[in-house]
């Protein structure tokens, strides 16, 4: 991992204003903070609540190791929802994928979510053939048990350890698959969002799939990101990014930041190509980007 200087991250007043542009200007109503890892920025609960005052939904992405420290405080600032990252539900291989033994932590910062009542608490898992594709019923039947919403994301290329391989992926196809043969599902309908869903037939709640590799969904996606250090991007994948950062401290006029943002989704591929041969890995991994 190469450290970003604190200085080269946006300010929480840079980045209040870029989503402010965005939500009065082109009717943004949801705001996600991701990562890396948005808890080990000092002083959070501060930006949630500058974001909060948007008046759009507010969720976050976490691995929630510090959600029982921070839960309580996140919710009263005005965090709506959270998303929480879990590949395993065994011990040892929580800490083979992660490098940190800290399973019992997350499994408490998710009962600390539900407690302080965010709703939904979603539960992201990555699935890896060989890897953990054997949890993928274990991880539903928790999920049922938990009052959790389990998602299941295929592997993608934005690993920073590039191992990423398309016979690692687990399709959706074959998570449904393997889901349909312990219980009843019925598919509901598709909306912008980037997982499929379907639920239980027998009241259970639910289940989703971000099939980003074998099934994707580019022409229904509305999402833009925003880097920590300021770098705006069209795409999860996209390999150009804009320097929103140096237009936010050269004083720039709002008209400027947004004829830049604009023009940065104006070039939006149509797709990102991953099954294909053109395919250009993008230079940063997920933890860089706000997967």
């Amino acid at each position: 991992m190469q450290w970003r200087d604190r200085a080269d991250l946006l300010t929480f007043e840079e980045i209040t204003r870029v989503a402010r542009i965005l939500v009065e200007r082109y009717g943004v109503s949801s705001i996600r903070l991701t990562g890396g890892e948005p808890l080990v920025r000092a002083r959070l609960p501060l930006l949630v609540e500058q974001l909060a005052g948007l008046g759009v939904d507010l969720a976050m992405t976490t691995n929630g190791v510090s959600l029982p420290l921070y839960a309580e405080e996140l919710r009263k600032a005005g965090l709506n929802r959270v998303n929480i990252s879990l590949d395993s539900l065994q011990a040892e291989r929580f800490a083979e994928l992660t490098r940190r033994d800290d399973l019992d932590r997350v499994l408490d910062g998710i009962d600390a979510a539900l407690a302080v009542g965010f709703d939904p608490v979603k539960i992201n898992v990555v699935v890896m053939k060989g890897i953990n594709d054997d949890e993928v019923v274990d991880f539903a039947e928790w999920g049922r048990q938990r009052g959790v919403v389990v998602r299941f994301i295929e592997f993608m290329p934005l690993d920073a350890d590039e191992i990423w391989d398309r016979s690692l992926v687990l399709t959706q196809q074959e998570i449904v698959a393997t889901l349909q043969n312990a219980y009843d599902l019925e598919p509901v309908a598709r909306s912008s969002a980037p997982a499929t869903r379907w639920r239980y037939r027998d009241g259970g709640g639910e289940i989703g799939v971000i099939a980003t590799v074998s099934e994707s969904f580019c022409d229904s996606c509305d999402r833009v990101r925003i880097t920590a250090d300021g770098q705006f991007r069209s795409c999860l994948f996209a390999a150009e990014e804009t320097d929103v950062r140096a237009l936010l401290r050269d004083g720039s006029s709002d008209e400027v930041v947004a004829a830049a943002l604009e023009r940065t989704v104006a070039a939006k591929w149509a797709g990102h190509q991953i099954d294909q041969v053109q395919f250009i890995r993008p230079r940063r991994s997920m933890s860089e980007i706000g997967g």
